[in-house]
């Protein structure tokens, strides 16, 4: 009788634990969803909605003269991006963006690794002074140091000054088609170096001292420590260093429209600022497909520097 009743006796004391398991599971799991609840909301209503709506806005040909009459826009497929990519001003404001990818992303990167490199072991009085001026330039007010950016560059400004001072003549930095790009992306490159330096040098004092002293004892100069093993493990710092700055320099938009505003001969107009003139000219589809246009290559390119970095972490 008793080696009957055990097994139930045994059920009986297990359903019990099950239960307050699948019960304390299901309180963690309101509690997640609880405190993932505000950033859902606003994800939804600020990202998620406003993009499949422009996705469909992409896809007709409405105006701002159909505002009060949205609805009865007509659907006009991939037309739009058709448009656009038979629109000269786009391809080379495409082009434009690439220059600025091209260019801006290895030298900002470049400029942030060589002072987190000073910082972390060169630099040994007033490292934290340095390191406040470094990223300085990342908090300050755009609007501010595009007109100081401005009064440099200018004909009569502080670089054509100290050009003079050595005997040299300036030339009409801004008006120059052939110069105002590299203006703008030493702009760039100047709001954006302090951001890469605080990364690389987070990786930087992340490398065991040890590795470092093994790899001395072992008779390695400061040239092969830095080839050998400071740039293999900051591969990951590097990838997120590179994916970061690429989404920015893919939708720069404060830098050339503050300075230049896209010119001289729109030489220095970006994808984004297309998208703009086109959204405040009421081609709300035209405006729509460039921004998708712009998201596309966003996850392109950060899904190859993945798979090109990745791999080697």
């Amino acid at each position: 009788m008793a080696s009957t009743l055990a097994p139930a006796t045994r059920e009986t004391a297990v359903a019990p634990k099950a239960a307050a398991r699948r019960a304390s599971r299901a309180r963690r799991t309101a509690v997640a969803w609880l405190f993932l609840a505000p950033f859902a909301v606003v994800f939804v209503v600020y990202t998620a909605i406003p993009t499949v709506a422009a996705l469909g806005l992409s896809l007709t040909d409405i105006r701002g003269a159909d505002l009060r009459t949205p609805f009865a826009v007509d659907f006009t497929g991939v037309e739009n991006y058709v448009r656009l990519f038979q629109d000269d001003t786009f391809v080379r404001d495409l082009l434009n963006t690439g220059l600025f990818v091209a260019v801006g992303v290895p030298l900002t990167m470049v400029t942030g690794f060589v002072l987190a490199l000073a910082l972390n072991s060169g630099v040994r009085r007033l490292r934290g002074l340095f390191r406040t001026v470094f990223f300085a330039p990342v908090v300050t007010n755009v609007v501010a140091a595009a007109l100081i950016w401005q009064y440099a560059f200018h004909t009569d400004g502080t670089v054509n000054k100290v050009l003079g001072a050595v005997g040299l003549a300036g030339p009409n930095w801004l008006d120059d088609p052939n110069l105002a790009m590299p203006v703008v992306v030493l702009l760039g490159v100047w709001r954006n170096f302090g951001t890469a330096m605080v990364l690389f040098l987070a990786g930087l004092q992340a490398v065991p001292q040890d590795v470092y002293e093994a790899a001395a004892l072992d008779g390695a100069g400061r040239w092969r420590q830095l080839r050998h093993i400071t740039l293999p493990l900051l591969l990951p710092t590097t990838l997120m260093v590179s994916v970061l700055l690429t989404v920015f320099y893919l939708q720069v938009f404060d830098e050339p429209y503050l300075l230049t505003g896209g010119g001289p001969l729109g030489s220095t107009e970006s994808v984004a600022l297309y998208t703009y003139r086109q959204f405040g000219a009421g081609e709300f589809g035209m405006s729509s497909a460039a921004s998708f246009v712009t998201l596309v290559l966003v996850m392109v390119v950060s899904v190859v520097q993945f798979r090109l970095l990745r791999s080697r972490t």
